[in-house]
């Protein structure tokens, strides 16, 4: 496709277009795709159609400032976001090791930008342009916009706006902030000037006199207090956290030394208008014409799926959705969604299959409290946990209604729900249950469960384990009514707190009973100011602040994805020290229920001594490479320990 189809990502590309300069260069982490899955293409098509001119500066060379230059100088601001996803989960795994590819770039290649980008770019932009004001967003500053929790540096990390010195922080999805940032100092009103919008926060001086407003404020612990105090720091989680009601959110501010960071309430939730509005703009789908020759990995991922809605009012202590997104649910309309399906079949290499209808849950779309004076004062973390509210709407009839229009849109074969299903929902609802078996699974549905103990559950905000068992007979029952042959596969989550050796094993037991045998481990990673990442820091549950048992040592987190994985040959020793530690002895043998046999088989005795040699000699290619610097955090490379231990 030509390129004046996309937004412009070069000082050519800007000139071809007859402009003299731009109005607003986005800055992102992420490989330039114009696809409304990736936000640097919401934001900068959501610009376009106000009237601004906005350019993508798009993974740029953050050495220098070179790169920022060569844009020209923005005529409003620097709008800059480190990516679609958090840079540090992206970067490493939750053993703290450097992966080895990037979804988000051309070829999957690493190293193409640093860890935590914000400040980094951030930085670069006043190198380059000292006067333009800066705009910080995107999930890693959204997740960071208060003292939080580092798992990288195991540390206690303040506000990113401290690091990035940026004017601005916009939280959020951010589409109708950045647009009235921008509509402001397109009139003449300064960057200070618009510090009372919504979603935005920003970092008063010494001097700096907190602004009258029309909200409540809430000062919340102090950045050295939090840092010094753990029960300080859980209730600064909790305060924070009964904050993200956009309709009665107080003001929060909180010290940072002699300076004060303030955040304002959240933006108030979209309408469908507004969410059609974003949706049916002009995107081109496609990476912009740059990556011909490397595909992005992500873009592959998502390239033939349609979101219809965002939010989540789940509350799961594990997930950042909330946080971001919001916890009230933001539909669009039939109407949109179908369209957005039709231009997907039209695409050329169309191959007949939408991969995914959904969003960050597939069945939560149009569900509201149905009694707004009582949504508009609700504190409530979740509508669902420990039992679903009753004021919640949670009818699924306009779910599949959508999923039988999309089905039958010309040139549409299938129609799959990937996202996640909450079951507890799904069970309310035999219709839907029946729609999904019988016409958008392939054969396999992966849910998440997450655990099996109700204890570790109820710590992530999670329903029962029962909810799983009941959702797999009807799910069962549906796909033989439809003639299907189906399977769920669950994923759960080792390592979360409250889970030990003992909720591993029985976890272990039920998945040996019920024939599951998890390729991959989804392992706890504490993802900034998440509650359970309060709970790993600080061992309490900042709700209740009552204690809660972690899991921090690398060794006991192997564990745990042994325990999980205790098919594998190679995981015996471990699974077997496991068993022993807890009295469970007898799941060792050769007996049906046995989760092991008596004796370690020779995989397990050869993967035993490869562990071993691996503890006591460093190779070559991790010896501190040039290409590892700026990448790990805190270090250049890996170095050798005493005794041959393992390394946090």
């Amino acid at each position: 496709m030509d390129v004046s189809h996309f937004l412009p990502t070069t000082a050519h590309e800007i000139a071809a277009r007859g402009w003299d300069g731009v109005d607003v260069v986005f800055v992102t982490g992420d490989a330039y795709v114009d696809h409304p899955s990736f936000a640097m293409a919401v934001l900068g098509r959501v610009l376009e159609a106000e009237g601004f001119r906005v350019a993508i500066l798009a993974q740029p060379d953050w050495r220098s400032a070179d790169t920022w230059r060569a844009l020209g100088r923005p005529r409003l601001f620097y709008a800059v976001s480190a990516g679609n996803m958090d840079s540090m989960i992206n970067h490493y795994t939750a053993s703290k090791k450097r992966r080895n590819d990037d979804a988000y770039s051309p070829g999957g290649k690493i190293g193409l930008r640093p860890d935590r980008p914000t400040p980094v770019y951030a930085q670069r932009c006043r190198e380059a342009f000292r006067d333009v004001p800066v705009v910080i967003g995107g999930i890693e500053a959204s997740l960071r916009r208060i003292a939080h929790f580092d798992f990288w540096s195991e540390k206690v990390r303040p506000s990113m706006l401290v690091p990035s010195k940026a004017d601005l922080l916009a939280f959020g999805k951010g589409e109708e902030t950045i647009v009235a940032i921008a509509k402001r100092l397109a009139t003449g009103d300064t960057i200070d000037d618009v510090r009372g919008l919504r979603g935005v926060g920003y970092l008063l001086g010494k001097r700096g006199e907190l602004p009258t407003c029309e909200w409540e404020t809430l000062p919340l612990p102090s950045h050295e207090e939090v840092t010094e105090d753990k029960h300080a720091f859980a209730r600064m989680t909790r305060a924070f956290h009964h904050e993200t009601n956009p309709f009665n959110a107080k003001r929060i501010t909180q010290k940072h030394g002699d300076r004060t960071v303030v955040l304002n309430p959240p933006c108030l939730p979209l309408d469908e208008e507004a969410m059609d509005g974003i949706y049916d703009l002009p995107y081109t789908r496609l990476p912009h014409p740059r990556y011909r020759r490397e595909k992005v990995p992500a873009f592959e991922m998502i390239r033939d799926s349609v979101q219809i809605m965002r939010g989540c009012f789940g509350g799961c202590t594990f997930c950042s959705i909330t946080m971001h997104e919001g916890r009230v649910i933001q539909s669009r309309s039939q109407r949109s969604i179908v369209a957005e399906v039709e231009r997907v079949a039209a695409a050329k290499d169309f191959k007949g299959t939408v991969s995914d209808l959904g969003g960050p849950t597939a069945n939560m779309y149009k569900m509201r409290c149905t009694r707004p004076e009582v949504e508009a004062v609700c504190k409530r973390l979740s509508c669902i946990h420990p039992t679903v509210c009753k004021l919640l709407g949670t009818d699924h009839a306009p779910t599949i209604a959508l999923m039988r229009a999309t089905r039958h849109v010309k040139g549409v074969k299938r129609v799959n729900i990937a996202s996640g299903i909450r079951m507890d929902l799904a069970n309310l609802d035999d219709r839907y249950i029946d729609e999904l078996a019988a016409h958008h699974v392939g054969g396999h549905l992966k849910v998440a469960p997450e655990h099996q103990s109700d204890e570790v559950l109820g710590l992530m905000k999670k329903p029962s384990a029962q909810v799983f068992e009941t959702f797999g007979e009807k799910f069962e029952r549906a796909s033989a009514r439809a003639g299907k042959e189906q399977y769920l596969v669950p994923y759960y989550i080792s390592s979360h707190p409250g889970s030990g050796v003992k909720e591993m094993v029985d976890l272990a037991v039920f998945l040996k009973a019920h024939g599951y045998k998890p390729r991959q481990v989804q392992d706890f990673i504490p993802a900034p100011m998440d509650i359970a990442t309060c709970m790993y820091w600080t061992g309490l549950d900042p709700i209740t602040m009552k204690p809660v048992e972690t899991v921090n040592k690398v060794r006991d987190r192997k564990v745990q994805r042994a325990l999980m994985q205790y098919f594998r040959p190679e995981n015996w020793f471990q699974v077997n020290a496991a068993l022993k530690s807890i009295g469970r002895s007898e799941l060792v043998g050769n007996g049906p229920e046995c989760l092991i046999p008596a004796n370690p088989p020779k995989a397990a005795v050869e993967a035993r001594r490869k562990r071993a040699q691996e503890a006591t000699y460093v190779h070559a290619e991790d010896a501190g490479t040039s290409a590892s610097v700026g990448y790990r955090p805190g270090r250049k490379g890996h170095r050798k320990s005493g005794g041959g231990r393992q390394r946090r």
